[in-house]
Protein backbone atom coordinates (compact mmCIF):
# COMPACT_ATOMS: atom_id res chain seq x y z
CA UNK A 1 0.00 0.00 0.00
CA UNK A 2 1.43 3.00 -1.34
CA UNK A 3 2.09 6.59 1.50
CA UNK A 4 -1.24 8.30 0.47
CA UNK A 5 -3.64 5.61 -0.11
CA UNK A 6 -7.20 6.93 -1.27
CA UNK A 7 -10.30 5.56 -1.21
CA UNK A 8 -14.02 6.99 -0.97
CA UNK A 9 -18.13 5.78 -1.88
CA UNK A 10 -19.28 6.19 -5.61
CA UNK A 11 -23.10 5.53 -6.36
CA UNK A 12 -23.79 4.69 -9.89
CA UNK A 13 -27.32 6.38 -10.63
CA UNK A 14 -29.31 6.88 -13.99
CA UNK A 15 -32.59 5.69 -15.40
CA UNK A 16 -33.55 1.72 -15.77
CA UNK A 17 -32.01 0.03 -18.07
CA UNK A 18 -28.94 1.97 -18.80
CA UNK A 19 -25.86 -0.35 -18.11
CA UNK A 20 -25.74 0.32 -14.59
CA UNK A 21 -25.19 -3.33 -13.31
CA UNK A 22 -23.15 -3.66 -16.15
CA UNK A 23 -20.61 -1.21 -15.48
CA UNK A 24 -20.05 -2.84 -11.56
CA UNK A 25 -19.70 -5.92 -12.85
CA UNK A 26 -17.43 -5.14 -15.86
CA UNK A 27 -15.04 -3.00 -12.83
CA UNK A 28 -15.20 -6.09 -10.24
CA UNK A 29 -14.56 -8.24 -13.06
CA UNK A 30 -17.00 -10.84 -11.51
CA UNK A 31 -20.80 -10.82 -11.90
CA UNK A 32 -21.99 -9.75 -8.17
CA UNK A 33 -24.77 -7.92 -9.44
CA UNK A 34 -28.09 -9.15 -12.11
CA UNK A 35 -28.60 -8.33 -15.47
CA UNK A 36 -31.47 -7.63 -17.59
CA UNK A 37 -32.86 -5.67 -20.74
CA UNK A 38 -35.68 -5.27 -18.43
CA UNK A 39 -36.10 -1.95 -16.96
CA UNK A 40 -35.63 -1.94 -12.76
CA UNK A 41 -33.38 -5.07 -12.34
CA UNK A 42 -31.77 -3.95 -9.36
CA UNK A 43 -34.09 -3.83 -6.16
CA UNK A 44 -31.52 -2.56 -3.62
CA UNK A 45 -28.16 -1.23 -3.17
CA UNK A 46 -25.58 -3.45 -4.24
CA UNK A 47 -21.88 -2.91 -2.83
CA UNK A 48 -18.81 -3.81 -5.38
CA UNK A 49 -15.28 -3.59 -3.95
CA UNK A 50 -12.63 -2.70 -6.15
CA UNK A 51 -9.03 -2.54 -4.54
CA UNK A 52 -5.68 -1.60 -5.84
CA UNK A 53 -2.05 -0.90 -4.01
CA UNK A 54 -3.48 3.22 -4.40
CA UNK A 55 -7.03 2.86 -3.87
CA UNK A 56 -9.99 1.48 -2.72
CA UNK A 57 -13.41 2.21 -4.21
CA UNK A 58 -16.64 1.08 -3.07
CA UNK A 59 -19.27 1.49 -5.67
CA UNK A 60 -22.84 1.64 -5.05
CA UNK A 61 -24.87 -0.01 -7.66
CA UNK A 62 -28.59 1.86 -7.16
CA UNK A 63 -31.94 1.00 -8.70
CA UNK A 64 -33.01 2.66 -11.93
CA UNK A 65 -34.72 5.95 -11.11
CA UNK A 66 -38.45 5.99 -12.53
CA UNK A 67 -41.96 6.82 -11.49
CA UNK A 68 -43.28 4.38 -8.69
CA UNK A 69 -46.36 2.22 -9.67
CA UNK A 70 -46.17 0.49 -6.14
CA UNK A 71 -44.33 0.75 -2.22
CA UNK A 72 -42.08 -1.47 -3.58
CA UNK A 73 -40.75 0.92 -6.58
CA UNK A 74 -40.85 3.91 -4.04
CA UNK A 75 -38.82 1.88 -2.02
CA UNK A 76 -36.51 1.32 -5.03
CA UNK A 77 -36.22 5.08 -6.32
CA UNK A 78 -36.00 6.40 -2.39
CA UNK A 79 -32.99 3.88 -2.01
CA UNK A 80 -31.14 5.58 -5.07
CA UNK A 81 -31.88 9.50 -4.61
CA UNK A 82 -30.28 8.71 -1.27
CA UNK A 83 -26.94 7.75 -2.19
CA UNK A 84 -26.83 11.36 -3.54
CA UNK A 85 -26.33 12.40 0.10
CA UNK A 86 -24.18 9.24 1.14
CA UNK A 87 -21.03 9.42 -1.36
CA UNK A 88 -17.98 10.96 -2.56
CA UNK A 89 -18.74 10.84 -6.53
CA UNK A 90 -21.36 9.87 -8.53
CA UNK A 91 -21.09 8.28 -11.94
CA UNK A 92 -24.32 9.31 -13.82
CA UNK A 93 -24.76 6.76 -16.27
CA UNK A 94 -26.56 7.49 -19.77
CA UNK A 95 -27.80 5.63 -22.72
CA UNK A 96 -25.92 7.32 -26.07
CA UNK A 97 -28.44 5.11 -28.63
CA UNK A 98 -31.95 6.02 -26.63
CA UNK A 99 -30.45 10.05 -25.86
CA UNK A 100 -31.81 12.60 -23.65
CA UNK A 101 -34.93 12.26 -22.21
CA UNK A 102 -37.52 13.56 -19.38
CA UNK A 103 -36.18 11.07 -16.79
CA UNK A 104 -32.36 12.17 -17.39
CA UNK A 105 -33.75 15.55 -17.12
CA UNK A 106 -35.31 14.30 -13.55
CA UNK A 107 -32.01 13.26 -12.14
CA UNK A 108 -30.36 16.25 -13.51
CA UNK A 109 -32.76 18.65 -11.30
CA UNK A 110 -32.20 16.39 -8.22
CA UNK A 111 -28.39 16.62 -8.78
CA UNK A 112 -28.62 19.88 -8.60
CA UNK A 113 -29.37 20.42 -5.12
CA UNK A 114 -26.19 18.59 -3.79
CA UNK A 115 -22.75 19.61 -4.36
CA UNK A 116 -21.33 15.91 -4.39
CA UNK A 117 -18.77 15.76 -8.01
CA UNK A 118 -20.76 13.96 -10.71
CA UNK A 119 -19.28 12.11 -13.37
CA UNK A 120 -21.41 12.18 -16.71
CA UNK A 121 -20.88 8.24 -17.96
CA UNK A 122 -22.19 7.91 -21.90
CA UNK A 123 -22.46 4.07 -22.05
CA UNK A 124 -23.45 2.03 -25.07
CA UNK A 125 -20.70 4.36 -27.61
CA UNK A 126 -20.23 1.37 -29.44
CA UNK A 127 -24.26 2.09 -30.69
CA UNK A 128 -23.93 5.49 -32.05
CA UNK A 129 -22.04 7.31 -34.49
CA UNK A 130 -19.01 9.69 -33.35
CA UNK A 131 -21.02 12.74 -34.55
CA UNK A 132 -24.25 11.91 -32.55
CA UNK A 133 -22.06 11.35 -29.14
CA UNK A 134 -20.15 14.68 -29.32
CA UNK A 135 -24.17 16.10 -30.19
CA UNK A 136 -25.38 14.43 -27.00
CA UNK A 137 -22.58 15.36 -24.85
CA UNK A 138 -22.91 19.08 -25.79
CA UNK A 139 -26.65 18.43 -24.81
CA UNK A 140 -25.62 17.12 -21.60
CA UNK A 141 -22.92 19.77 -20.73
CA UNK A 142 -25.33 22.52 -20.87
CA UNK A 143 -27.85 21.29 -18.75
CA UNK A 144 -25.08 19.91 -15.81
CA UNK A 145 -21.53 21.22 -14.52
CA UNK A 146 -20.33 17.85 -15.46
CA UNK A 147 -16.61 17.05 -12.98
CA UNK A 148 -15.87 14.82 -15.95
CA UNK A 149 -17.46 13.38 -19.09
CA UNK A 150 -16.20 9.77 -19.88
CA UNK A 151 -18.03 8.07 -22.54
CA UNK A 152 -18.03 4.29 -22.11
CA UNK A 153 -18.92 0.57 -23.32
CA UNK A 154 -19.35 -0.67 -20.12
CA UNK A 155 -19.90 -4.02 -21.66
CA UNK A 156 -16.77 -4.30 -23.30
CA UNK A 157 -15.15 -2.18 -21.16
CA UNK A 158 -14.40 0.60 -23.51
CA UNK A 159 -12.55 3.37 -21.56
CA UNK A 160 -13.58 1.68 -18.19
CA UNK A 161 -9.40 2.12 -17.15
CA UNK A 162 -9.58 5.74 -17.80
CA UNK A 163 -12.58 6.01 -15.90
CA UNK A 164 -11.26 4.56 -12.76
CA UNK A 165 -7.75 6.63 -13.27
CA UNK A 166 -9.75 9.36 -12.76
CA UNK A 167 -12.23 8.54 -10.23
CA UNK A 168 -8.98 7.99 -7.84
CA UNK A 169 -7.82 11.54 -8.99
CA UNK A 170 -10.77 12.79 -7.32
CA UNK A 171 -10.81 10.56 -4.04
CA UNK A 172 -9.16 12.02 -1.38
CA UNK A 173 -6.22 10.34 0.99
CA UNK A 174 -8.20 7.68 3.50
CA UNK A 175 -8.70 4.06 4.88
CA UNK A 176 -8.47 0.77 3.41
CA UNK A 177 -12.11 0.09 4.42
CA UNK A 178 -12.55 -3.49 3.17
CA UNK A 179 -9.93 -6.47 2.96
CA UNK A 180 -8.24 -6.27 -0.39
CA UNK A 181 -9.41 -9.40 -2.12
CA UNK A 182 -13.34 -8.44 -0.91
CA UNK A 183 -15.26 -7.78 -3.83
CA UNK A 184 -19.15 -6.76 -2.18
CA UNK A 185 -20.31 -6.41 1.37
CA UNK A 186 -23.19 -8.52 -0.10
CA UNK A 187 -24.17 -11.64 2.15
CA UNK A 188 -24.06 -15.03 -0.28
CA UNK A 189 -27.59 -15.57 0.13
CA UNK A 190 -28.83 -12.71 -1.47
CA UNK A 191 -26.32 -12.83 -3.67
CA UNK A 192 -28.01 -16.27 -4.51
CA UNK A 193 -31.62 -15.25 -4.47
CA UNK A 194 -30.35 -12.26 -6.82
CA UNK A 195 -29.08 -14.98 -9.34
CA UNK A 196 -31.77 -16.99 -9.19
CA UNK A 197 -33.80 -14.11 -9.46
CA UNK A 198 -32.25 -13.13 -13.01
CA UNK A 199 -32.66 -16.32 -14.47
CA UNK A 200 -36.41 -16.05 -13.91
CA UNK A 201 -36.20 -12.69 -15.49
CA UNK A 202 -33.98 -14.23 -18.59
CA UNK A 203 -36.02 -16.72 -19.11
CA UNK A 204 -39.80 -15.86 -18.92
CA UNK A 205 -39.61 -11.80 -20.53
CA UNK A 206 -42.50 -9.94 -20.38
CA UNK A 207 -44.93 -12.80 -19.39
CA UNK A 208 -44.01 -12.28 -15.61
CA UNK A 209 -42.87 -9.07 -15.04
CA UNK A 210 -40.91 -7.43 -11.54
CA UNK A 211 -43.61 -9.81 -9.31
CA UNK A 212 -40.48 -11.87 -8.52
CA UNK A 213 -38.80 -12.15 -5.23
CA UNK A 214 -37.01 -15.35 -4.44
CA UNK A 215 -36.02 -16.27 -0.88
CA UNK A 216 -33.15 -18.73 0.35
CA UNK A 217 -34.80 -21.04 2.65
CA UNK A 218 -31.57 -22.99 3.84
CA UNK A 219 -28.39 -23.68 2.82
CA UNK A 220 -26.85 -27.00 3.86
CA UNK A 221 -23.75 -28.55 3.36
CA UNK A 222 -22.97 -31.94 3.11
CA UNK A 223 -19.74 -33.07 5.26
CA UNK A 224 -18.63 -35.97 3.58
CA UNK A 225 -18.84 -34.31 0.17
CA UNK A 226 -18.79 -30.71 1.17
CA UNK A 227 -21.57 -30.28 -1.86
CA UNK A 228 -24.06 -27.72 -0.72
CA UNK A 229 -27.92 -27.84 -0.91
CA UNK A 230 -29.51 -24.97 -1.56
CA UNK A 231 -33.45 -24.33 -0.78
CA UNK A 232 -34.98 -21.50 -2.39
CA UNK A 233 -39.30 -20.17 -2.71
CA UNK A 234 -39.52 -18.10 -6.16
CA UNK A 235 -42.57 -15.81 -4.83
CA UNK A 236 -45.11 -14.12 -7.06
CA UNK A 237 -48.27 -12.06 -7.24
CA UNK A 238 -50.78 -14.22 -9.22
CA UNK A 239 -51.11 -17.97 -9.76
CA UNK A 240 -51.03 -17.53 -13.46
CA UNK A 241 -47.24 -16.39 -12.94
CA UNK A 242 -47.26 -19.59 -10.95
CA UNK A 243 -47.90 -21.62 -14.27
CA UNK A 244 -45.52 -19.73 -15.81
CA UNK A 245 -42.60 -20.03 -13.90
CA UNK A 246 -43.46 -23.57 -13.30
CA UNK A 247 -43.89 -24.75 -17.03
CA UNK A 248 -45.07 -27.40 -18.95
CA UNK A 249 -44.49 -30.52 -17.24
CA UNK A 250 -42.18 -28.70 -15.11
CA UNK A 251 -39.71 -27.79 -17.76
CA UNK A 252 -39.48 -24.10 -17.35
CA UNK A 253 -38.73 -24.25 -13.49
CA UNK A 254 -36.33 -26.57 -13.89
CA UNK A 255 -34.05 -24.70 -16.89
CA UNK A 256 -34.13 -22.00 -13.95
CA UNK A 257 -32.73 -24.16 -11.23
CA UNK A 258 -30.27 -25.53 -13.81
CA UNK A 259 -28.52 -22.19 -15.34
CA UNK A 260 -28.97 -20.11 -11.87
CA UNK A 261 -26.97 -23.53 -10.49
CA UNK A 262 -24.20 -23.12 -12.79
CA UNK A 263 -24.20 -19.28 -11.85
CA UNK A 264 -23.78 -20.12 -7.87
CA UNK A 265 -21.09 -22.72 -8.50
CA UNK A 266 -18.99 -19.63 -10.34
CA UNK A 267 -19.83 -17.99 -7.49
CA UNK A 268 -18.73 -20.25 -4.47
CA UNK A 269 -16.38 -22.12 -6.09
CA UNK A 270 -18.20 -25.65 -5.13
CA UNK A 271 -21.16 -27.98 -6.43
CA UNK A 272 -24.64 -26.96 -5.64
CA UNK A 273 -27.74 -29.12 -5.37
CA UNK A 274 -30.07 -26.54 -5.63
CA UNK A 275 -34.25 -26.79 -4.74
CA UNK A 276 -36.45 -24.55 -5.89
CA UNK A 277 -40.59 -23.73 -5.22
CA UNK A 278 -43.06 -21.65 -5.93
CA UNK A 279 -45.45 -19.71 -4.38
CA UNK A 280 -48.24 -17.06 -4.58
CA UNK A 281 -48.11 -14.16 -2.05
CA UNK A 282 -50.94 -12.04 -3.90
CA UNK A 283 -49.87 -7.77 -4.14
CA UNK A 284 -46.72 -8.66 -2.01
CA UNK A 285 -45.53 -5.82 -3.64
CA UNK A 286 -47.88 -3.21 -1.99
CA UNK A 287 -47.75 -4.88 1.25
CA UNK A 288 -45.20 -3.68 4.05
CA UNK A 289 -44.88 -6.68 5.88
CA UNK A 290 -44.24 -8.98 2.83
CA UNK A 291 -41.59 -6.31 1.50
CA UNK A 292 -39.62 -6.36 5.22
CA UNK A 293 -39.76 -10.23 4.75
CA UNK A 294 -38.23 -10.34 1.34
CA UNK A 295 -35.45 -8.06 2.11
CA UNK A 296 -36.63 -4.65 1.24
CA UNK A 297 -36.37 -2.87 4.52
CA UNK A 298 -37.78 0.79 4.01
CA UNK A 299 -36.98 1.58 7.90
CA UNK A 300 -33.54 1.65 6.59
CA UNK A 301 -33.61 4.25 4.23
Amino acid sequence: MTEQFKSGFVAIVGRPNVGKSTLLNQIIGQKIAIMSDKAQTTRNKVQGVYTTDEAQVVFIDTPGIHKPKHKLGDFMVKIALNTFREVDLIYFVIDAATGLGRGDEFIIEKLKNIDTPVFLLVNKIDQVSPEELFSLIEKYRNLYPFTEIIPISALQGNNVPTLLDQTTVHLEEGPMYYPKDQITDHPERFIISELIREQVLLLTREEVPHSVAVVIEGIEKNPKTEKLTIMATIIVERSTQKGIIIGKQGQMLKQIGMRARKEIELLLGSKVFLEVWVKVQKNWRDKEHYLHDYGFDQDEY
